[in-house]
């Protein structure tokens, strides 16, 4: 007596991309102000790094229309295509949305539209980051946050910024009442967060000190007397 059986087709497995509910969870906007370009490129490609679709905007050719596996790359494809339109701001997206468009072809129209008009945008951008000052923003966390943004915008547009100038334009925008800390950062060079560690330190200190002040200057309040 025999003993055949038959053993079923392995189940395909799910592509990892499709595990992906919310892209915008995981990859910020971009909006070439808030978010760099050159942030955007490096998680996006952490993440299609993660999810195995990093063939998609990288260049890899993609299978013939022929072959067997078309048709699943296809489905993929249009999955990072989605991840792309859905991590642009609603400006960008007019500008990279099209027809019968594959990830690869979006991720290189996002790239022309920082890459274009290099020049321009650059002189644009060291102007804003040469005259930013503390007194012009809301607050010094607002003042430093900005800073590292027209930095990274800067290299977006081939005019890096290098992490000693970042620190000096730091401390040149900031307002009389840091003098002192700022003297000392001028003569110990740290980089870019060990500064804003200090200036914030030195906030705190301030804060604390002029609160203790306002407490000691308020007036007594005379108790009230039971009898009238």
């Amino acid at each position: 007596m025999t003993n055949d059986t038959i053993t079923p087709p392995p189940k395909s497995q799910l592509h990892p991309v499709f595990t992906v509910t919310n892209i915008q969870n995981k990859v910020r906007v971009l909006d070439g102000t808030k978010v760099a370009y050159a942030s955007w490129v490096r998680l996006f490609k952490l993440h299609a790094r993660g999810y195995d679709v990093l063939s998609h905007i990288d260049g890899a050719a993609a299978p013939a229309e022929t072959h067997s596996s078309y048709a699943d790359w296809c489905k993929v494809d249009v999955h990072v295509l989605q991840w792309i339109y859905g991590t642009v701001s609603d400006d960008l997206l007019p500008r990279i949305l099209e027809d019968e468009s594959t990830a690869r072809a979006a991720w290189l129209r996002v790239k022309n539209i920082f890459n274009n008009n290099k020049g321009a945008r650059a002189a644009a951008l060291e102007s804003e980051f040469n005259g930013l000052k503390l007194e012009h923003m809301p607050s010094l966390e607002a003042y430093c946050q900005r800073l590292r943004e027209l930095a990274g915008m800067l290299k977006d547009v081939d005019a890096p910024v290098s992490e000693r100038r970042l620190v000096i334009q730091l401390v040149r925008g900031l307002s009389g009442e840091y003098d002192t800390v700022a003297s000392y950062i001028n003569q110990t060079s740290p980089n870019f967060e060990t500064a804003r560690s200090m200036l914030e330190l030195e906030l705190h200190r301030k804060t604390g000190r002029d609160e203790a002040a306002t407490a000691l200057a308020a007036p007594a309040v005379a108790p009230s007397d039971p009898l009238g």
